[in-house]
């Protein structure tokens, strides 16, 4: 550029930190649209966080001459850019929440045209852009990525939970057995019952037989009519 007006030059350096800035931009051909439908536009486009703004070509052909991404094809006509913004502490902006915006409006107003755009570094056909406004957005990707991760947590409590669950379980099923957690186990063999004493037998005399001796009162006592007397010698 020769010889460049201070105010083309502070647009061609607004736009270059603007494109280093943001995570995302997608490029629109607004060509027919009035006044009330490009401040609606904005608005729900800004609700999505993003921000569109519009710039000569030429300008925005300088700008991008030294990022790397050839977009000349793209910037023709009318054309406006839809920045995606970064969050307020620096966090990632969600390309697709401004992409299903752009998209959303365009069904009621089909003068909006979506060519195409730049995420990553690297260039989006205007095929990849309207892919990227069919993404989930970037709370429910978080979502799924925090349940992902949440998922071994939530089993390894359940696994933790379960422990003295089962112990509990088992101490009750000690206790309903008739025993208590801190009693030794019983033996399983019963103690023995004591024989009773038994009385010795008598002893029986050794008397040749097993015929049992006559006492003095069962012997028959000598009648004095049988008892013989003995005479006296005749001398």
């Amino acid at each position: 550029m020769d010889n460049p007006r201070a105010d083309k030059v502070a647009v061609v350096d607004e736009v270059r930190e603007r494109f280093d800035d943001s995570d995302g931009v997608l490029l629109t051909e607004y060509r027919g649209l009035d006044v009330a439908a490009m401040a609606q536009l904005r608005r729900s486009l800004r609700a999505a966080g993003g921000d569109y703004k519009i710039y000569k070509n030429t300008l925005v052909r300088l700008a991008v001459s030294d990022l790397g991404v050839e977009l000349d094809d793209l910037l023709t006509g009318p054309t406006a850019i839809a920045f995606v913004v970064k969050g307020d502490e620096g966090q990632a902006g969600d390309a697709a929440a401004v992409a299903k915006a752009l998209k959303e409006f365009a069904r009621a107003n089909e003068a909006l045209i979506v060519k195409g755009g730049v995420l990553g570094g690297k260039r989006l056909s205007a095929g990849e852009a309207q892919a990227l406004a069919d993404l989930p957005s970037k709370e429910v990707l978080l979502g799924q990525f925090a349940g992902a991760l949440q998922a071994p947590l939530v089993k390894f409590a359940q696994l933790l939970n379960a422990v003295p669950a089962k112990f509990a379980y088992g101490v009750q099923a000690l206790i309903d057995a008739g025993g208590s957690p801190d009693a030794p186990a019983a033996s399983a063999e019963p103690e023995a019952t004591p024989e009773p004493e038994t009385a010795p037998e008598p002893e029986v005399a050794d008397g040749g037989d097993d015929t049992p001796t006559e006492t003095s009162e069962d012997a028959p006592v000598a009648s004095s009519d049988d008892t013989e007397t003995e005479s006296p010698q005749e001398s």
